[in-house]
């Protein structure tokens, strides 16, 4: 298991080791049940949260492993959002077919963001322009559907509605042999955003643990000495930033299939600012980090929110500029690091105390 799904060597720094894999059996047991001892809005909730953490995800893949710094998270996000509102409106979608849908909408995300990355991976765009380009194009994407209120402004039968947003979207569903289809609302999509987190979560511990992911975590070390050992820096490059806007485009479609609603707002300026902060508190070069940091801080946006959605964006500002100044490497990373430390000592001094 260990050499499969993380090495103490690896690239993962805490995700490793049985107490962290006792801690993870125990997350995962208090999910499956909480559905049981919750009401349905809460739950739906959670399901909503969980939502975004495949965002994240997808950016620590890019960011923290291959060293590219991408502000377009919410870019992708939006280009399935509205790509499955197209699909799913003119196709009259229900059951299996918005399955489909979901999976036409991110293969749209996915084309874009590999005719975006090969332009800039070959164009040898890096560093701090690559993330300029790649906000830029956010914040173009939210302008572009900004201003199409008129009818002239459609695909088919599905208007985009400018600053007010697509809507009429079906919401996803599955399936069942002899049933009504299962529409994926309350408990049905939180245990299937839960499976799908699950699964994408161990498969890119999988993927980072692996040769690709070593050779992803050389080129953000230095990219040069890669190229010189004989890797093609710009395939892997390329591979990298394709999985993880594809899963931001997953994000934007469960997004779009929960609130059967896509806004431009969504690709704006303080939602294309949010993935960074999520995974820059963190710690952008753990997958673990990511997922649990980003879930916490998600909570405590939100319960701002309630009382005041300035007051949020301020603590998001001031988050970020914290964990800059003070955390670089990210606050869950370094409480993570606290404990393995305090664990350490303790285990030491037991050694020490029994007799020879």
């Amino acid at each position: 298991m260990r050499g499969f799904f993380g090495s103490l060597n690896g690239p993962q720094t805490l995700g490793n080791g049985r107490s962290f894999w006792t801690c993870f059996a125990a997350a995962l047991v208090v999910a499956l049940v909480y559905p049981g001892f919750s009401d349905p809005y809460s739950v739906g909730n959670v399901a909503y949260l969980l939502i975004f953490t495949l965002m994240a995800l997808g950016l620590s893949l890019m960011w923290g492993y291959t060293g590219m710094f991408s502000f377009g998270q919410t870019a992708f996000f939006g280009v399935a959002g509205y790509s499955y509102g197209v699909l799913a409106i003119n196709l009259d979608a229900s059951g299996a077919m918005t399955l489909f849908c979901l999976l036409g909408a991110i293969a749209v995300a996915a084309l874009f963001a590999a005719l975006l990355g090969y332009f800039l991976i070959w164009g040898r765009v890096s560093g701090v322009f690559f993330g300029i380009v790649t906000f830029a194009t956010t914040l173009a994407l939210a302008a572009f559907f900004g201003q199409t209120a008129g009818p002239e402004w459609a695909i088919g039968t599905a208007r985009f509605n400018g600053f007010n947003g697509m809507i009429g979207m079906p919401p996803l569903m599955l399936p069942w042999v002899g049933e009504e289809d299962i529409v994926l609302e309350g408990n049905a999509l939180y245990y299937f955003v839960l499976a799908l987190v699950l699964a994408i979560y161990l498969g890119l511990r999988a993927l980072v643990n692996s040769r690709f992911g070593n050779v992803l975590v050389s080129i953000r070390e230095d990219p040069l000495r890669a190229e010189l050992l004989g890797y093609d820096v710009r395939k892997y490059q390329l591979a990298s930033f394709v999985i993880g806007s594809s899963l931001a485009a997953l994000s934007g479609v469960l997004y779009t299939a929960w609130g059967q609603f896509i806004p431009p707002a969504s690709m704006g300026l303080p939602a294309a600012a949010m993935p960074i902060i999520w995974v820059a508190f963190s710690g952008r070069q753990d997958l673990t980090a990511t997922l649990a940091g980003t879930f916490l801080l998600l909570l405590a946006f939100q319960t701002i929110t309630v009382y005041s959605q300035q007051y949020a964006l301020i603590l998001m500002g001031f988050v970020l500029l914290v964990t800059v100044l003070l955390v670089p490497a990210g606050f869950i990373i370094g409480i993570g690091r606290l404990l393995a430390g305090f664990a350490g000592r303790d285990r030491a001094g037991t050694r020490q105390d029994v007799p020879a």
